[in-house]
């Protein structure tokens, strides 16, 4: 005899809601904290020769999110370059975001 099986679940659509007076963030730089629960990302914004940046949005997440949404930018970022050419960046490192944002301390 043989056992059932059970059937593939369809996959439901998910609507996504944005809400009319949602302003978009700019963000050229990411202060990145975890604990073993959770990771902190805060987004902010910061401008030649000022001394500091501001915090626009914070984003906290689980680990399996954190790593799902490492995923989902790397495939991003390869159909981006296959469409419009490779990403610069001035020097692969430790050393990158200091090179960029010299003085930025969170």
């Amino acid at each position: 005899m043989s056992t059932p099986q059970p059937s593939p679940q369809k996959p439901t659509s998910l609507q996504i809601e944005l809400p009319a007076n949602l302003d978009a963030v700019y963000s050229n730089l990411v202060i990145i904290q975890h604990s073993p629960s959770e990771f902190v990302l805060d987004f902010a914004r910061i401008l030649p020769n000022m001394p500091a940046a501001r915090v626009g949005a914070r984003v906290v997440m689980t680990p399996m999110h954190a790593k799902l949404l490492l995923r989902a930018l790397q495939e991003n970022i390869e159909r981006f370059e296959a469409q419009f050419g490779p990403i610069y960046l001035p020097q692969q490192g430790e050393a990158l975001a200091s090179q960029l944002f010299q003085g930025a301390h969170s």
